[in-house]
């Protein structure tokens, strides 16, 4: 019963952000963002990540996946240097020579994806030829060339002007493309191709033979570009722009990566309240105003039941008093002023929560503490399923011969130990 008035009391207190307009709902979770990267190590530079964290997620749509958004770390540099793509970045791929002769910047490209290797080998292995002329063995080798050209022939005439491959482009491919001016890259993570794959929508193939316009993708810029001491490939303009990538900078590698771990709790949140947009205050805020709402209801029944939604309001400051602790403030002081601000008549004081910063209360909700109401919701009812569990537990079954075991390796222990001390002392006594 306490529980189901807990819950029907946070579904009138969640505050939604849903009707607002495009602009307030960006600089209302750009606030939320920044509240959750105060306490990070990039916190002196939050309102910079969180304008960026924001412009990542919105910029993925109604695909919400996580690896739709990619994290690429270069040190060097300061956290300022790092910008985010609305599209794919990704580490040059290791390159034959030919390379330094391709094209590094391409206007609204072409752009076919592959799962095939373009090198030249031995097309059969461990295969057995008999020759009767050593004038035929090479016309093997001839079908081999033939075979790596025809390949390397028919992705150019695709119209691809950029060529991604899981799979390695050999130096004879590198060189091919670019005399054709066409750029490829061989060996790309699986990873960023899919990420390729959904930003510019290119189909990845797996032959080279009857590539249709239909698969091949396309951006409005591709180039490669130096960052610190790496160079990146950058598709910008994606049609689809179902991907983003924010390129982290810094001093050290310990420093960038504990900034992802950051950023990735940032992203986090942010999907969150993108996803579930009722809110309520954080903070202890919505705890408190529990607490009150069930201690007044609880004064309204005459049974038993007073005294277990009682107790469940008292439970319900555990959190505001954990919170305290942590921050190092005095939790009974806190405690009594929230207390005595959630008991104002008109409700004036239902926002108000464990002040982190200065050591007090404060309205959690407009200094953008928030909670989403579905996790609070959750976190009561796993709670009291847990809570009548355990109390539905009657009797326990126990091992007696478990026990008896145990209790007698412990008796033969402590006789051991007493006859080796007994022995000890006959042996001196002798000696003496």
């Amino acid at each position: 019963m306490a529980a189901n008035l807990a819950i029907a009391r946070i579904k009138e207190l969640a505050i939604s952000i849903e009707r607002k307009s495009l602009d307030e709902k960006k600089s209302l979770l750009e606030k939320c963002a920044a509240t959750t990267l105060s306490s990070k190590l990039i916190g002196g530079e939050k309102e910079f990540f969180a304008k960026m964290v924001v412009d990542a997620v919105t910029s993925l749509g109604e695909d919400d996946r996580m690896n739709m958004i990619g994290i690429k770390k270069v040190p060097g540099g300061n956290m300022r240097d790092s910008f985010l793509v609305k599209g794919v970045a990704f580490k040059k791929t290791f390159s034959y020579a030919g390379f330094e002769q391709q094209p590094k910047k391409f206007h609204n490209p072409k752009i076919l994806l592959l799962n095939v290797e373009l090198e030249l080998k031995s097309e059969k292995e461990n295969a057995e030829i008999r020759l009767s002329d050593p004038a035929q063995y090479q016309s093997i080798v001839d079908a081999e060339w033939n075979i790596i050209y025809d390949k390397l022939d028919k992705c150019v005439k695709c119209g691809a002007k950029i060529i991604l491959s899981r799979l390695a482009i050999g130096d004879l491919g590198t060189q091919y493309f670019a005399d054709r001016d066409v750029f490829c890259a061989g060996r790309v993570a699986e990873e960023d191709l899919q990420r390729v794959a959904s930003a510019t929508g290119a189909s990845v193939q797996t032959s080279v033979n009857n590539i249709v316009p239909e698969v091949l993708g396309q951006c409005e810029i591709f180039e490669e570009k130096q960052v610190g001491n790496e160079r990146f490939n950058i598709f910008n303009g994606c049609p689809s722009g179902e991907t983003a990538t924010i390129v982290l900078r810094g001093g050290a590698d310990q420093f960038i990566e504990e900034a992802e771990r950051s950023l990735h709790d940032a992203i986090m949140i942010v999907r969150r309240a993108l996803k579930n947009s009722a809110v309520v205050a954080g903070g202890g805020a919505i705890d408190m105003e529990l607490s009150k709402y069930l201690r007044q209801h609880s004064r309204t029944i005459a049974g038993k039941s007073q005294l277990f939604i009682n107790s469940y309001a008292k439970a319900l400051e555990v959190i505001p008093r954990q919170l305290c602790d942590n921050a190092g403030f005095d939790a009974t002081d806190i405690l009594n002023k929230l207390r005595q601000k959630h008991a104002m008549s008109k409700g004036e004081g239902a926002l108000f929560g464990v002040d982190i910063n200065n050591g007090g209360i404060v309205d959690t909700f407009n200094n953008f503490v928030w909670e989403p109401s579905l996790v609070k919701i959750n976190a009561i009812n796993a709670a009291t399923e847990a809570t009548c569990l355990i109390l539905s537990v009657d009797e326990t079954i126990r091992n007696p011969k478990s026990e008896s075991a145990q209790g007698e390796g412990a008796a033969a222990a402590m006789a051991g130990r007493g006859r080796g001390g007994l022995r000890g002392r006959g042996r001196g006594m002798r000696r003496r």
